[in-house]
């Protein structure tokens, strides 16, 4: 392998940061981005979003993948890549 090929391939490697970039976008499409560790308790993130939005807590929830994530997950945990979604809607109890 040549030099030149060689620092091709060095460069398309690219280490996995502690940080991870990820967009939550609610049920009308406002999007927040953050910042966070790979091994941060999303709890964190849901707090942050919920104090922003200026709701509860508990009145929303957040999925990833279709999944509903849980306060004690964390982006590894998930497999999150840079740049993913996390999609919050309204919690609603009961039918009709």
């Amino acid at each position: 392998m040549s030099e030149v090929n060689q620092k091709d391939d060095a460069k398309e490697i690219k280490p996995e940061s502690d940080h991870i970039n990820i967009k939550v976008v609610g049920q009308d499409n406002t999007e927040v981005h953050f910042k966070i560790k790979r091994n941060t308790q999303l709890k964190k993130l849901k707090a942050a979003y919920c104090e922003r939005q200026g709701v509860p807590i508990g009145s929303l929830r957040f999925l990833f993948d279709g999944q509903r994530i849980n306060d004690d997950m964390s982006p590894k945990q998930l497999e999150m890549e840079d740049d993913d979604v996390i999609e919050v809607y309204t919690e609603q109890l009961g039918g009709f």
